[in-house]
């Protein structure tokens, strides 16, 4: 088979190397030896890296030299699931699986099932668009009731969060609590804080 040219584009993490994508190629046996380039049809190959479970997108062409180039576009996981097999959820809300080559920084989420990952993905969407939610959360854990418990990088209160529903006030209430209680110095006060009632953030002191 004659050598393919990958780019990876946006500066990604490396969730798939060059190494594991030629092995998928010669795996589904695209060849271009005997196929002259300019009846090659491309998407026979985009079509076996997309198959890739690491892959989001593919787009692969000819160069003005004559050679064979693919632009890889990654899937992007926004939170890992542990699970008796561990597996992320990316930017799509479809789930993948873990990266031998690299392991992504992302909330750990707990007590979720792959049948769960469409109920909490507009909070993980949430969570991963917006620079407060993603610098201080770390851990999502959904109880038996399914209220999803929020765990916070720095302090040791964890966040109710309750239902999967008002994602824009609730987050709003939190902001709000969070800067006042920060500007009081009385984030160290809190054992529990719940956002489960829209029009307001119930706090319970150690």
């Amino acid at each position: 088979m004659e050598e393919v040219a990958f780019e990876f584009v946006e500066e990604q993490n490396p969730y798939v190397n060059e190494l594991a994508v030629n092995k998928l190629l010669i795996q589904n046996q695209v060849g271009v030896t005997n196929v002259g380039k300019e009846i090659l049809v491309l998407n026979t190959i985009e079509s076996a890296l997309d198959t890739h479970k690491m892959i989001e997108d593919s787009d692969v062409y000819i160069t003005v030299y004559g050679g064979l180039k693919a632009r890889i576009k990654q899937r992007t996981p926004i939170a890992r699931v542990n699970a008796v097999v561990p597996f992320y959820i990316d930017t799509m809300g479809e789930t993948m699986p873990l990266s031998d080559n690299y392991s992504a920084h992302v909330p750990m989420v707990s007590n979720v099932s792959e049948r769960e990952v469409k109920e909490i993905f507009p909070l993980l969407k949430k969570m991963n668009e917006d620079a407060f939610l993603k610098k201080h959360l770390v851990s999502i854990y959904r109880n038996s009731g399914g209220e999803y418990i929020l765990g916070l990088r720095v302090y040791a209160f964890d966040v109710n969060f309750g239902k999967i529903e008002l994602l824009d006030t609730k987050i709003r209430n939190f902001k709000a609590f969070y800067q006042k209680a920060l500007k009081d110095k009385s984030l160290d006060r809190y054992k529990k804080v719940s956002l489960q009632f829209s029009n307001q953030v119930v706090c319970t002191l150690k």
